[in-house]
Order: structure tokens, then sequence, then C-alpha cells
């Protein structure tokens, strides 16, 4: 009888320690679950709201008073940056400025803002406004809207084929002047994550409300 009972507890013992074995690797797999999803969760969460931001600001260049009569308000043009030589950057006008912004005074109104994908910085808004004194000479300010961006292309839609074309650079016309994209694509990249998005540029008649 008392072998039965040392073998018993035994048994017991053993089983006991299997189940604790068993539930820290179903904990420690749990947790590990968890970081992962945190991990995905925030960067789609990080995604979005660039994407949002960037709509918001392009929507708000294209309505009045920074969509002015008979001009292009999102362009591309000749951008000066302060570490790089000149580069046609997609351009737009914020009359408001952007809650990014960081004045070394006071706001100013009609900022000048331009975007700018660089490898291992990210997205960067360049910015300064018309009413500096030295607006035409110094280069523009900089902040960096988010650092995971990898690369941005730009959508061209073709009216003779009715197709899209993707282009890592911007496209010109027959005349050499460059032509703004209808669409961008935004890539990111975070540890092992990539995600791309689509931004539309408005355009002033679709902006506008309808009344």
């Amino acid at each position: 009888t008392d072998v039965y009972r040392e073998i018993a507890a035994s048994g017991a013992v053993t089983l006991v320690g299997l189940l604790l074995v068993a539930l820290n690797t179903f904990v420690f797999s749990m947790g590990e679950l968890w970081g992962q999803r945190t991990d995905i969760r925030l960067f789609d969460q990080h995604v979005r709201a660039v994407t949002r931001f960037l709509e918001h600001e392009l929507r708000s260049a294209a309505l009045p008073p920074a969509a002015r009569a008979n001009t292009t308000p999102i362009a591309l043009q000749e951008i000066r940056p302060q570490a790089s030589s000149t580069e046609k950057l997609l351009t737009f006008e914020l009359p408001a400025g952007s809650r990014l912004f960081t004045w070394p005074v006071r706001p100013l109104p009609e900022v000048v803002c331009s975007l700018q994908a660089r490898p291992r910085e990210g997205l960067i808004l360049l910015w300064h406004s018309r009413l500096e004194k030295n607006f035409e000479t110094d280069p523009p300010r900089e902040v960096v809207v988010t650092p995971l961006l990898t690369g941005m292309t730009y959508d061209y839609w073709d009216a003779d084929t009715s197709r899209w074309s993707t282009e890592t650079q911007v496209k010109s016309d027959p005349g050499g002047q460059p032509m703004t994209p209808q669409r961008l694509r935004l890539q990111f990249a975070y540890n092992k994550l990539t995600r791309e998005t689509v931004v539309t540029l408005p355009t002033p008649g679709q902006a506008l409300p309808a009344f």
C-alpha cells in the first residue's frame, strides 16, 4: 500500500510539474503574441495617422484662400532644402500653417510647404512663410512627419490608354515641364512590417463645396 501511495504521489508531482511547464509556456507564448500584435496595431495606427494628416493638409491647400483663381494649388516646384541641391518637390500653401510647425517667434500665415522623402530619414515637410524677410533666399525649415517612410512614388493617369502608371520619379511633359501626379503612394516599414497607402491629390474643383 505504501508503495502504491509513493507511486501515486510521484505521479501527481510529475503531472503538476508538467502542468506548470505547460502553463508557463502558454503564458510566455501569449506574451510574445501580444507584443507582436501591439507592434502591428501601433504601426497600423501610425500609418493611418500620417496618411490622414497628409490628406487633411492637401485638402486645405486645395480650398480658398489657399487655392486662388487660375492657379494650381498643389504642384511640383524647384525647392532648395537646407542640406542638398535644388529638387522638384510637391509644393502647396497652408494659409494658417500646421500643428507640426514650431515657430521661433509668432506663427505667420501664407506658409509654403513641400514634401520630400529621404532615405533613412523618412518623410520631411519643408516650410516657410512668404512674409519672412529672407523667404526668397533662405532654405525652408524642416520637420520630420514620420521616420518610418521608406519611399514615395507617383501615380499618373493616362487618358489615352485609360491606365495608371506608378513612377519612382516625377514625369515631365513633352515640353520638359514637371507633371503633377494624381496620387501619391507612401511606403512604410517597421522591423519586418511593411505597409503602403495611397493619397489622392485633390483639385480645386473636387475640394470646393457643391453649393
